[in-house]
């Protein structure tokens, strides 16, 4: 079934939904009160070079100072090439006979109070702020622009040989000697006079930038990329997308302007949604972006795997639940991991999780399955956009795996930490914290012996004191020779207790 854009732009939000066979693959989100930096260029100033690290904080005018690694500064302009840049660009043919500044120590790069013009490479993630790079790249529809090389690349995403070879040909033929490109998937089938146009057009940008940059301040921002609705146009509008559709009229004629200029034979592919339900209730999205917030995903066998991210990596384990085959043991527990993966291929791109995963298969006896399992996640992965590396299943039948992240995963963007568990998942029981007050009232019994004290807690703590942990809380009257007022207070975390001296003539029960 050929993939879908489905564009809801709102006043204060605009989210972006790439589906592929009925289902949501690929979600952007982009709040207007924080548009994603990924892709500008700064005018920034080196605060600190770390040779220790081999890196170098730069101020570029955010809170936090960009981090430059050594891989990521230019020493010349032809001594090292311009870093992966969106879905094409990690898959490209890169000669490897081009030489590398690789060992040129970061001190001899930089020098702090300087002056620089960097890219945002990664959001600031976290604690953590933006990662940047002096190897700028601008992008257009079907190619992007390396000023800082001279080398040509084209994607490998192009199956067709003869076709790439073709495109690499064209662009060594028509391209400045000064400058680098990388031909993107979408310029399949393109002739040289439209690849031409659009290297004019994005030497002209890069030519206005740097001047724009000679004349501002440090640090300032010179370029700003895209917004997401026309960053959705050029990277994911392509010829396995049959339609995209929006439901903002004013973003209609953003897109349509945009297609025309650069795409115009895809102009009658792009629809103004017209109903009644929101666009993503009628297109089944909502219901799926909920789902993507669950750590528990159902598998429909009945299987299920559960994904939990940590500051360090991301774990997902696969678990049989309540599927029982129809064959034996080892058939049910393979049908299940290979059903697995094409969720986990699925969630890890809805979700933007990356950095290292590590994925726990419920163990396979057979030598021929764990291969099986191993190949197919391989391949499932093909799709993705975002680099994938994939490592062989270890004999505890986990395998690891690292997936690029550039931007903050759709569970960091949409929720935030609970204020009632501090971001831990958990609460301490009823049960525990009934016997945290009976500590307390132990550990200062010598002050409380022989006076009554009240004690403050959350309305199901004082019902156990009632119930269950009613011995107890006579016990502890005895020990005291004195009464103990209970009294509920459900303005209380569950964790919250006071033990305080009671004061009969106070009004309170």
């Amino acid at each position: 079934m050929p993939g879908e854009l489905i564009i809801n732009a709102a006043p204060y939000e605009t989210r972006v939904a790439l589906v592929e066979n009925g289902h949501v693959v690929e979600l952007f989100i982009e709040r207007h009160t924080d548009r994603t930096i990924v892709g500008n260029i700064y005018k920034g100033k080196v605060v600190k070079v770390l040779p220790g690290m081999q890196s170098a904080f730069v101020d570029i005018g955010l809170p936090k100072a960009a981090f430059l690694y050594v891989g990521d500064v230019c020493v010349k302009v032809d001594e090292s090439l311009a870093r992966a840049f969106g879905d094409d660009l990690d898959q490209t043919d890169l000669d490897p006979q081009v030489p590398s500044a690789a060992d040129v120590p970061i001190e001899d790069r930089l020098r702090e109070g300087q002056d620089i013009l960097v890219q945002v490479a990664k959001e600031p993630l976290g604690s953590k702020g933006a990662r940047v790079t002096t190897q700028i790249t601008i992008p257009g529809r079907n190619l992007v622009l390396m000023p800082m090389v001279k080398h040509v690349g084209v994607s490998r995403r192009i199956d067709d040989e003869n076709e790439r070879e073709k495109l690499r040909e064209i662009m060594l033929s028509i391209k400045p000697p000064d400058y680098g490109f990388i031909v993107r998937t979408a310029a399949e089938g393109a002739g040289p006079e439209k690849l031409e146009a659009e290297m004019r057009f994005l030497i002209k940008l890069w030519e206005r930038i740097c001047a724009r940059a000679e004349k501002m301040p440090v640090p300032s921002l010179v370029y700003r990329e895209l917004d997401i609705t026309l960053r959705a146009a050029r990277d994911l509008f392509t010829k396995e997308v049959e339609r995209l559709v929006v439901d903002s009229e004013e973003e209609y004629e953003k897109i349509i302007e945009f297609v025309e200029a650069y795409m115009p034979s895809l102009k009658y592919n792009v629809e103004l949604y017209r109903g009644n339900q929101p666009i993503f209730d009628a297109y089944g999205i909502e219901m799926e972006l909920q789902r993507a917030l669950n750590k528990k995903v159902w598998l429909k066998s009945g299987g299920y795997i559960v994904i939990e991210t940590t500051e360090a990596l991301t774990a997902i384990d696969v678990n049989t639940g309540r599927y029982v085959g129809k064959r034996n043991l080892d058939d049910t527990i393979l049908k299940t991991n290979l059903e697995a993966i094409k969720e986990i291929a699925c969630q890890l791109r809805l979700r933007n999780i990356g950095g290292i995963i590590i994925i726990d298969f419920i163990d396979m006896e057979r030598a021929g399955d764990r291969e099986r399992v191993f190949e197919a996640l391989v391949e499932a992965f093909k799709r993705d956009r975002n680099k994938t590396k994939v490592l062989r299943m270890s004999e505890f039948g986990l395998v690891e795996m690292t997936r690029k992240r550039t931007r903050e995963s759709i569970s960091r963007l949409l929720q935030e930490p609970c204020p009632y568990c501090d971001g831990t998942g958990f609460v301490k029981s009823r049960q525990t914290v009934c016997y945290e007050i009976l500590r307390t009232i132990e550990r200062d019994k010598k002050e409380l012996f022989g006076r009554d004290i009240l004690v403050r807690a959350h309305p199901e703590v004082i019902d156990l004191f009632y119930d269950e942990e009613r011995g107890a809380f006579e016990s502890a009257e005895e020990k005291l020779h004195a009464r103990i007022y209970l009294q509920a207070d459900e303005s209380l975390h569950v964790e919250q207790f006071e033990v305080v001296p009671f004061v009969h003539d106070d009004k309170q029960k």
